[in-house]
């Protein structure tokens, strides 16, 4: 235990690792016997020598507050496994064997240690003096006359490849959803490549999805005709959206591809981290963090984006709670925030978040899709829930039997479904995910007799 927090444990270290080979690495560096001089400090930060293959050490230090790490091998990965390591090693300070080898106690950093976490010390005051600049209105302002033209000039290439698209749907239809199974992928490629000239991003990844579905199976007209409805409505929305409510047209706007401005009013809150996973498309692998604001009750999602082969930031410990400032986004039902500075130290999680039943999971899905009909899930916890077996898949049970929520095909092939299995034992538990239109992704769960968040992902 810290003064300030607690220790994480070995899967919340776990849960930092960039992928499956830094995971092994760095439980291969989790015992005492490489390390020397290894201490952390009340203020949240870790540090030691690791021996390596040359004749100098490798120098590592963690700030848990970032999290963020330094560490002097050449490795490009985030944590590195000397991170993954010595964090596994300070989790596991409980055990006796380990105190007698290297001392992982409370004192103060090394000088080379002390000069990075004083550097990212004065980075973090003067982030902080240039907001409150930027706040009073102090900080230089850009053009706003040339942003306005610059920004009118992407709205008419954005109306122009609208108009397109709306032709290429027209053109479907038309011509009967059976020619799109023999057109092939490469039509609908071709004029994905026309909505990112457009500079419309988000047009052009739901295009690419319309290609996908002719060959994804059993029932893909239906799936088809469904996701051109969506498009055909986003188009709409776009070319009309000087008539939709300020919300809606900023949601509009985001779901083209535009970015949306984190103006809203900051949330101070004490945040439990539920859930934290990655997804790629081969070029951009995209972090997805869920929050739940202790004091405020607000759930938010902070997002982290890196290039292929990078892991994205930040990290943050599933199943600990952080103290910070979050900003939201703007938009119709909007949960994305950016994350602000942490203040003090991880804390142990309490409880896991109000929840109900999985009738009440799909009513929240369904309003939430009245200012998002875009949305392909919503953020919502169960409570006393059961996962039994059907057919095929698996199912969310009401542990009363009144109702049930299908597990989504995807989650069925993942570990996550089997460590749940296991941690309910045939009774009632509480879990967190995403209900959508296709099911429920389990992302966390809590047992009726423990506190601790275990994660899914």
């Amino acid at each position: 235990m810290d003064k300030a927090g607690v220790r994480w444990t070995t899967e919340q270290v776990l849960a930092l690792a960039p992928d499956d080979a830094s995971r092994k690495a760095g439980a291969r560096l989790s015992a005492a016997g490489p390390w020397s001089d290894a201490g952390s400090s009340g203020e949240g930060a870790v540090w030691g020598l690791c021996k390596g293959s040359g004749k100098k050490p490798y120098q590592t230090v963690i700030d848990t507050k970032g999290p963020a790490y330094k560490c002097s091998c050449p490795s490009r990965k985030f944590p590195c496994k000397h991170a993954l390591g010595l964090l596994m090693l300070w989790a596991a300070e409980g055990e006796s064997a380990v105190r007698t080898v290297v001392d992982v106690g409370d004192g103060e950093a090394p000088d080379w240690a002390e000069e990075w976490l004083g550097a990212r010390r004065e980075r973090s005051e003067e982030q902080a003096r240039k907001a409150k600049d930027e706040a009073s209105g102090a900080a230089g302002q850009a053009d706003p006359e040339a942003a306005r033209r610059r920004a009118e000039r992407r709205a008419a290439r954005i109306t122009g490849g609208a108009l397109e698209l709306e032709q290429r749907l027209t053109d479907l239809l038309r011509g009967g959803l059976a020619a799109a199974e023999r057109s092939g992928y490469g039509l609908w490629e071709e004029t994905a490549a026309r909505m990112v000239d457009a500079q419309a991003p988000g047009l052009a990844a739901r295009v690419r999805e319309l290609g996908s579905i002719p060959g994804s199976g059993a029932g893909w007209p239906v799936r088809l005709l469904e996701e051109s409805a969506l498009l055909h409505l986003l188009d709409l929305g776009w070319l009309g959206i000087d008539r939709l409510p300020a919300p809606l047209a900023t949601t509009v706007r985001t779901r083209v591809g535009l970015p949306s401005p984190a103006d809203g009013p900051p949330v101070k809150d004490h945040w439990l981290v539920l859930a934290q996973y990655d997804t790629s498309d081969g070029k951009i692998t995209t972090r997805r963090i869920w929050l739940y604001g202790r004091e405020s009750g607000r759930t938010a999602l902070v997002l982290g984006f890196g290039a292929a082969g990078r892991s994205p930031q930040p990290a943050l410990p599933v199943g600990l709670v952080i103290e910070a400032e979050l900003t939201p986004h703007t938009g119709a039902g909007q949960l994305r925030a950016d994350l602000g500075e942490e203040v003090g130290i991880p804390e142990g999680g309490e409880a896991p978040p109000p929840g109900g039943s999985t009738t009440a999971a799909v009513e929240a899905y369904g309003s939430a899709l009245r200012e998002d009909p875009w949305l392909e899930s919503w953020p919502v916890t169960l409570t006393d829930v059961i996962p039994v077996p059907e057919g095929d898949g698996w199912q969310l049970a009401d542990a009363a039997g009144e109702s049930a929520l299908a597990i989504t095909p995807a989650s069925l092939a993942r570990p996550g479904l089997w460590k749940l299995v296991a941690l309910s034992g045939g009774g009632p538990v509480t879990v967190f995910g995403e209900c959508g239109h296709r099911g429920f992704t389990p992302l966390a769960a809590w047992s009726a007799d423990s506190p601790e968040t275990v994660r899914l992902t």
